[in-house]
């Protein structure tokens, strides 16, 4: 009995080891951030980090525990060769979510959860983002790092559960090893608390990126994956009715008027969403006019909206944000979840119903992330895809390029019916960052690569916007074009930072009475909606909407990351972590007040999501 217990306490210790490794991969793969932490701060990562060490360690024992019962019945040898294959899948699924989870941070920020196993529904599209040698070598670290482990277990250990012998006292153990397999869950839960163990659990500093080092990656993919779905709101920050308030307060206009900026109610309308078109490198407001010549040219002679902001940091959360008005989930996303999506206001039906015709175009695979079912189910007639192109053009990563798209969608016009409604999605933009173009600006970092992908991008848009110019709709037609959601191509924004959120948007085309107009108003995607139906005299019922040019709607944004929201108004700013239940930034005069109206967005909005 003894041996076997020492056996059994030795795996667990080879556990300890193997998340200890990992964390120490993490912080020298993401070095440009760990560089700057101070030893208590690195030391506090890993002595933290325990909690949930020690929990999937427990995690990791518990069908080891239960099978070892019988096995004090009978032989021993088939425990140790099922131990052994376990020992297996489990060491080659820690390496690949420690690999993967080290090099996701360097574009999310934040420790990896479930939602990239959503995404392997359609690996092709999951793996486009990632370059073809950065892919080769991280599969072969994988490889060695589970190699070395699964070596290191067949050297040390399997043979200690081979020699063992059936014990002369089956009946009494196997009551000890039910007990000691039950006693997991104290450190499962991290002990004997009335809370279980969360990430929040083992935050311990200001500098976030030591908190997050300290999270066992491991445990963050399976409870996130197992909890994706909470039955309660984990947003809860004072009582409904106060929340609600504050909500409405938002939502209500001091007057009811806008500002018309349309020649006629009925326009023939064309969506572009650009992807990851970021204020800091494409549009007027930009650091560098030389990337976007052709959105800055459009924008001089229509509408731009200055202070707008993405909902969220993905396509999945921007497409109901633009199309929905509805606001991002930090950690969920309603358009995996298709009887919730069917339940939200749909700017798409809404023109439907007023005879318009409409079609959705994206140049790559449509069932990634469940786009396919919310395409559908917001209404549109026609929707052309990757698959709708000759093999022979996909010549990108993701699919078919943008200059190639927006060619066959300019042929589309040839027999086109009025009023339509038309929504093109591009994705070339999308890391890596890969274009079918020379370089424009020098250099073969993330940031020259992304500001290239933009700029080429642009090209295509301004040919397509240009030659729209010369057709005979031109003068009924409104053209918006806004980012899906911005980039964070360097460690050194942070996450939550208003750089990574904030976008540009341009209305254009000749039905436009208003030109040279910029719009400085705060608002969001989830704005689009309101702001554009109620220049069609059009009723709706977007709740989380608001009219951009009604001079009486409040100038703010709400936007959420993985870990928590920001709020920015007129006179402040905050970005909030819930589960370090802090700041982690702030700035302007009334931080207080935007935390309060933040933290009121975030609970009423989530209880909506909870209840469709």
């Amino acid at each position: 009995m003894k041996k076997r217990f020492t056996a059994i306490c030795l795996y667990a210790f080879y556990w300890m080891l193997f998340f200890f490794f990992g964390r120490m991969y993490f912080l020298l793969f993401n070095f440009q951030n760990s560089s700057g932490l101070k030893i208590p701060e690195v030391a506090g990562a890993f002595s933290h980090g325990l909690l949930l060490d020690i929990s999937t360690t427990g995690y990791y024992l518990l069908i080891p525990f239960l099978l070892s019962i019988p096995a004090l019945f009978t032989s021993v040898k088939w425990y140790a060769f099922f131990l052994k294959i376990y020992t297996i899948i489990l060491a080659v699924f820690t390496s690949i979510i420690i690999v993967t989870d080290a090099n996701l941070y360097t574009y999310w920020g934040f420790r990896m959860d479930y939602t990239p196993l959503f995404y392997l529904k359609t690996p092709a599209e999951a793996m486009a983002s990632v370059k073809t040698l950065t892919m080769i070598l991280l599969g072969g670290v994988t490889i060695i790092i589970a190699a070395a482990f699964i070596a290191f277990y067949n050297r040390l250990l399997h043979y200690r559960f081979s020699v063992l012998e059936k014990t002369k006292s089956p009946v009494v153990n196997s009551f000890i090893f039910l007990f000691l397999t039950a006693a997991l869950i104290i450190p499962i839960r991290g002990g004997f608390g009335v809370a279980p163990i969360n990430a929040g659990s083992v935050y311990f500093s200001e500098n976030m990126f030591a908190n997050h080092a300290a999270i066992n990656a491991v445990w963050n993919v399976g409870t996130t994956a197992v909890t994706q779905k909470p039955v309660d709101n984990p947003y809860v920050f004072s009582s409904q009715d106060e929340a609600g308030t504050i909500v409405d307060s938002l939502y209500t206009a001091n007057s009811s008027d806008t500002v018309d900026v349309l020649k006629l109610k009925r326009p023939d309308i064309i969506l572009i969403i650009l992807e990851s078109f970021s204020s800091y490198i494409a549009g007027p407001s930009s650091e560098d006019s030389l990337v976007t010549t052709n959105l800055n040219r459009f924008a001089k002679e229509g509408i731009f909206f200055s202070n707008l902001y993405a909902s969220g940091t993905r396509t999945d959360k921007a497409l109901p944000a633009i199309l929905n008005g509805y606001p991002a989930q930090p950690a969920q996303s309603i358009i995996k979840e298709p009887r919730k999506t069917q339940s939200l206001s749909s700017l798409v039906r809404i023109l439907l119903y007023e005879g318009y015709n409409s079609s959705f175009w994206y140049g790559g695979e449509i069932n990634f992330a469940n786009f396919n079912s919310f395409v559908i189910a917001s209404g549109f007639k026609e929707i052309i895809t990757k698959s709708d192109f000759p093999a022979n053009t996909y010549n990108s990563k993701w699919g078919v390029h943008d200059h190639i798209l927006m060619n066959a969608f300019r042929e589309s016009f040839s027999d086109v019916q009025e009023p339509f409604l038309k929504v093109l999605l591009t994705l070339s933009s999308h890391e890596p960052f890969e274009v079918p173009a020379e370089p424009v600006f020098p250099g073969n970092d993330d940031k020259a690569k992304y500001r290239n992908s933009v700029h080429y991008t642009d090209k295509a848009l301004g040919e397509f916007l240009d030659w729209s110019k010369e057709q005979p709709w031109w003068n009924n037609t409104l053209i918006i074009l806004v980012a899906d959601h911005g980039a964070r191509i360097s460690q050194d924004m942070e996450p939550w930072s208003d750089d990574v959120f904030r976008i540009p948007m341009v209305w254009t085309g000749g039905a436009l009475s208003s030109k040279a107009l910029t719009v400085t108003k705060t608002g969001n995607q989830t704005d689009i909606a309101k702001t554009l139906l109620r220049q069609m005299d059009i009723d709706s019922i977007f709740p989380f909407s608001k009219d951009l040019l009604d001079p009486g709607s409040k100038s703010f944004s709400f936007y959420t990351f993985n870990e928590g929201f920001g709020f920015i108004n007129d006179s402040s700013a905050v970005a909030y972590d819930h589960k370090a239940r802090m700041k982690v930034w702030q700035t302007g005069k009334d931080n207080r007040g935007a935390e309060r109206a933040g933290k009121a967005l975030l609970q009423v909005t989530f209880k909506d999501y909870l209840e469709r």
